[in-house]
């Protein structure tokens, strides 16, 4: 990431004494990415199979596929799918998250026939699919307690299991499920092969895993490195920010940058924290490192309120930000295309209205300028991040991102005034297609203003020189 104003050229010559040819050595080239092709322009979509039909069935989900495809969608992100511990269970229906057997489907949801054959559609589209995880803990009444109670965390007097502990050693309160005990090696083998399993007989392209940093990230390591010799381009999603479990994972969340769009949208702070979160990412994390950008997901919306509640105007210019801002993946949620208005009930049946999809444009559009645009592909695939400085820095955040003659630049207004786009933009000046199509100059001191909220996205292609 770099400021506009620091930026500089330097040209290096070199000339060869006597005449001579310098010696060519052939290097071996490295792959610009350590992530596999398939997700260098590509989004994600969380999927709620509970509540994204009155049937809350794999196979009612299926016939929401040819809409999904449209809408642009590359990764289908499956919330559990397996079946729900009885023991200690919370509400109605219980937790996703208390998984009573690793290797089969709920039966509310369907069957493992349902589930193959949802993927194997998803994959004639050229869409992926991703599983949801739970490595930290399972349900009280999980087969392992009786039969494995040593992969289980003991309390001071021995008694197995306990509820799931945080990694202070504090219990949580997620009392219907019970946790599992890493410093347990015989656990990894054990629970690896249950990841497996999905690999092989499931088809599925990567996990997301969750809360991925309660269980130790050498267990990570060797997991994610021995699925990959059943399949090398499994994508890996951690539910966490910590870059030393990069050496596992694709990808993390961004709940830092999201939290902040929070406090942004509700004009508690100012854009600032966001070149300052992207200097942070600069230092502790590697170019090619991802995470993934929301407004929203399942935690947040069942748990924090609605974007409406937490963003309200300012929804989708957080979202062109979390789809065009630099080394970020943007997620989609269940629902969100169809303008969610409510929180959905966690542990009990809440269906989502499809009744509306005005919003489903919106999320089009800007799908499709992230495929088309290489400068906004991800990890090493895209393009360097340069902030651009404006006049009013506490109101328009403006930044570019360029890649082999791409260049995409972005103007937001994260304000409730109407702001002119003032300042020096010299260095950016030049012919841009607009977002309604048109193609003119954008010049050195700024055009028009930007209405309280909105938001300006230009786009240019120049040759590759020869």
């Amino acid at each position: 990431m770099k400021k506009l104003f620091i930026l500089t050229a330097t040209v290096f010559f070199i000339t060869a004494c006597n005449n001579q040819k310098p010696e060519v050595v052939e290097k071996e080239t490295a792959p610009v990415s350590r992530h596999p092709e398939w997700v260098k322009s590509a989004n994600i979509y969380e999927v709620n199979v509970r509540q994204y039909t009155p049937e809350g069935t794999l196979t009612a989900f299926e016939a929401h596929l040819p809409r999904l495809k449209e809408m642009g969608v590359d990764i289908l992100w499956f919330m559990p799918i397996q079946p729900i511990g009885e023991l200690n269970r919370k509400g109605e229906l219980g937790s996703y998250y208390s998984i009573a057997d690793y290797t089969a489907v709920n039966p509310e949801f369907g069957t493992m026939e349902d589930f193959k054959r949802v993927v194997n559609k998803a994959h004639e589209m050229g869409m992926y699919v991703l599983l949801d995880w739970v490595a930290n803990h399972s349900a009280f009444d999980h087969h392992w307690v009786a039969e494995h109670p040593e992969f289980y965390t003991a309390d001071s007097l021995g008694n197995r299991p306990v509820v799931a502990i945080d990694n202070e050693g504090n219990p949580t309160d997620w009392t219907d499920v019970a946790d599992l005990d890493y410093t347990n090696k015989d656990l990894w083998p054990a629970m690896t092969e249950e990841m497996r399993f999905w690999v092989t007989e499931g088809n599925i392209d990567g996990f997301r895993c969750d809360v991925a940093g309660f269980v130790p990230v050498e267990f990570w390591n060797q997991a994610v490195a021995s699925l990959k010799e059943t399949n090398p381009k499994l994508f890996m999603l951690m539910e966490w920010e910590d870059p030393k479990y990069m050496s596992a994972f694709n990808m993390g969340y961004g709940w830092e940058l999201h939290h902040e769009m929070n406090e942004v949208a509700k004009g508690n702070k100012t854009p600032e924290v966001f070149t300052e979160f992207a200097e942070k990412f600069d230092t502790i994390f590697n170019s090619d490192d991802m995470l993934m950008y929301f407004t929203t997901n399942h935690d947040e919306n069942a748990w924090n309120g609605t974007i409406e509640e937490r963003m309200g105007p300012a929804a989708k210019a957080m979202f062109v930000f979390a789809t065009t801002f630099q080394n970020g993946m943007p997620l989609i949620y269940s629902g969100q295309e169809a303008g969610l208005n409510h929180r959905l009930r966690f542990f009990a049946k809440d269906t989502i209205s499809w009744d509306n999809l005005e919003l489903a444009t919106f999320y089009t559009d800007m799908l499709r300028l992230k495929h088309e645009n290489p400068a906004l592909w991800n990890g090493n695939y895209g393009g360097e991040m340069t902030i651009i400085e404006t006049e009013y820095p506490n109101e328009i955040y403006a930044y570019y991102r360029e890649k082999d003659g791409n260049r995409v630049v972005v103007f937001l207004n994260l304000s409730d005034e109407k702001v002119n786009l003032d300042g020096d933009f010299s260095s950016i000046a030049g012919e841009y297609t607009y977002p309604d199509g048109m193609v003119a100059e954008f010049g050195n001191n700024g055009s028009g203003a930007l209405e309280p909220w909105g938001y300006l996205i230009l786009t240019q292609n120049k040759p590759a020189e020869e």
